[in-house]
């Protein structure tokens, strides 16, 4: 098969372009770093250097190809975030059309089932929507839950305060996910047969556990064995990251996904249509965490 891959060389775009040219696949790879290209033609990938806010670039880029991985890359520049994400996401939905793919897999993310209450996940529910509206796709939502790596940026909380924290209670449940688990089962679903046209949702998830849990594996692994969770509230939260240079905006996006995870509203869709946990939990997390801290 022909495979376009959109977020360069990322956290789970390296290890799925990886296991699919592994698998034999033409494997393209989007972008918008000139330097990154050595990197992946050096996976046995083709590169292709360009912007998916440019849907001219996009729809040659998708020409010939059988499926197509999309997820949009982090763009901390932009002033409205929902905004980009509808953009790139039209992008996308054009480029499809165009170009003729007809199997598609979009890094969505748990919480995209609603439309209100979830911060930076709005874009993504937005994103969803746009290309359901393609027809003739066999579109995939891929709904990853939180993400362990999220937990990189407490290194400076650890350090700084001898604590972990965000604006959610430690003893409540909440599934965490990691990059490869994400990117076995992108693979997986790119090459899956499918019937030629329709629409899936499926969650991808490592680990269910608290943020109790959470500090108390990290605490060990960092000789940090009292290491405890606090539950900050919405403005502490705020503060706290505005205080250390994070955009309002931003620091609401981010606010908010956590306090929709507090309230139980993230995570509803989820507990009804559990998946089989990937391979990577808790513990292995914790020591990648403790390796880089």
């Amino acid at each position: 098969m022909k495979i376009i891959l959109t977020g360069s060389l990322g956290n789970i775009s390296k290890p799925l372009a990886t296991a699919l040219v592994q698998q034999g696949h033409a494997v393209t790879v989007i972008s918008s770093k000139p330097e990154k290209r050595a990197e992946i033609e050096a996976l046995g990938a083709t590169a292709a250097i360009g912007s998916v806010e440019d849907a001219g670039f996009l729809t040659a880029t998708f020409t010939g190809a059988d499926a197509a991985y999309l997820m949009v890359p982090p763009n901390f520049a932009v002033a409205d975030s929902r905004a980009y994400h509808q953009q790139v996401g039209h992008n996308y939905a054009q480029a499809l059309r165009q170009a003729g793919v007809r199997r598609v897999v979009q890094l969505s993310s748990w919480g995209a089932h609603l439309s209100k209450g979830t911060g930076g996940i709005l874009g993504t529910h937005d994103v969803e929507g746009i290309l359901r509206q393609v027809p003739g796709i066999a579109l995939t939502h891929l709904r990853p839950t939180s993400f362990f790596t999220n937990f990189y940026t407490s290194a400076g909380m650890i350090k700084g305060a001898g604590i972990m924290g965000a604006n959610y209670a430690g003893d409540i449940k909440v599934s965490f996910v990691h990059p490869r688990d994400i990117a076995t089962a992108a693979a997986d679903e790119l090459v899956k047969p499918t019937d030629g046209s329709g629409q899936a949702v499926r969650y991808v998830a490592s680990d269910e556990r608290t943020a109790d849990e959470v500090a108390h594996a990290i605490g060990a692994a960092i000789g940090k064995p009292d290491l405890k969770w606090v539950a900050f509230t919405d403005a502490q939260m705020r503060e706290n990251m505005t205080s250390h240079g994070v955009p309002v905006i931003r620091a609401n996006e981010v606010v908010d996904i956590y306090a929709s995870i507090n309230s139980g509203k993230l995570g509803e869709d989820y507990w009804q249509h559990r998946p089989v946990l990937g391979e990577v939990k808790l513990e292995d997390f914790a020591r990648e965490f403790a390796a880089a801290f």
